[in-house]
């Protein structure tokens, strides 16, 4: 029997919480991990991320995916960005404190749902920003035992949240990038810059690729249009051991959108998704 648990809550002393999901076939096989990683003015209940949760969960994995804590939504409202102050103050080390505080709660004893996790077999899904948190992530932790980027940044020095005018920025002490969809005029505080660049090697995601020892699978559309196909090429080429799979008539979230009124994942998100459980699966 699928199993789907949303808007579960991890509390974290002093720290905002964070909003997840579970998706799972309730029997007693100990299942793989999957830990998914929404990407920048993104958010867990996106699109089509129910489908993708449910397609991994028939496919007996247990599918995790949750918000940012600072990615602008709240714990009444995950969908869209009511929290824009919690928005402004998001940065990278604060993503990566938020997949390990996943990490510590999925596999802690206070998890509910502990007897259905093979804890010795974890996943790490990306995509976009999340590609790069993902692979910044699994370099630093060997209870990831395998990566899988979905368009992936290959880098985050020359992001258009991580520059730009910097005078500018600093003097003013916020900048703003426009949400196309929603009209919101997203607001980036200057902590963004000033962390990125006390933190600038660690957030290198370069050397992060290099370090990966696990089987580490890069998905990107040769089209797309937000990052370019060569990031993917980056990354292939600074990890020889990694997988490269090409993904063609494609855009930026493998032709979904939000919301998504289909019962149906579109035919290029399907097909990532199937690769991916596929290298998932694989011994």
């Amino acid at each position: 029997m699928l199993m789907i648990h949303k808007n579960l809550v991890i509390q974290r002393e002093q720290k905002k919480p964070i909003l997840w999901d579970a998706f799972y076939k309730d029997n007693a096989n100990k299942k793989p991990l999957v830990i998914f990683c929404h990407g920048y003015k993104g958010f867990k209940d996106w699109g089509s991320w129910d489908l993708v949760a449910q397609a991994f969960s028939a496919a007996e994995l247990f599918f995790i995916k949750f918000n940012f804590s600072h990615n602008g939504g709240t714990i009444d409202n995950p969908i869209d960005f009511p929290d824009l102050e919690a928005f402004a103050e998001n940065n990278y080390t604060k993503e990566l404190e938020d997949v390990e505080s996943v990490l510590q709660h999925i596999l802690s004893k206070n998890n509910a749902f502990l007897n259905q996790i093979d804890t010795n077999n974890i996943t790490l899904i990306g995509h976009s920003r999340g590609g790069g948190i993902s692979i910044l992530k699994t370099s630093e932790d060997i209870r990831i035992k395998k990566l899988i980027t979905w368009a992936s940044v290959s880098g985050f020095a020359k992001r258009t949240a991580t520059i730009g005018d910097l005078g500018q920025w600093k003097k003013d002490g916020v900048k703003y990038v426009l949400n196309g969809r929603t009209k919101q005029q997203m607001p980036h505080n200057y902590q963004f810059y000033l962390d990125y660049k006390a933190n600038e090697t660690r957030l290198n995601i370069e050397l992060a690729a290099k370090r990966i020892k696990i089987p580490f699978l890069i998905i990107h559309a040769v089209e797309d249009p937000s990052v370019p196909f060569n990031e993917a090429k980056n990354l292939n080429l600074w990890n020889s051991e990694s997988e490269l799979f090409k993904i063609e008539n494609s855009n930026h979230v493998f032709n979904s959108s939000h919301p998504w009124t289909e019962s149906k994942m579109p035919i290029s998100l399907k097909k990532i998704v199937d690769k991916s459980i596929s290298f998932i699966k694989k011994n």
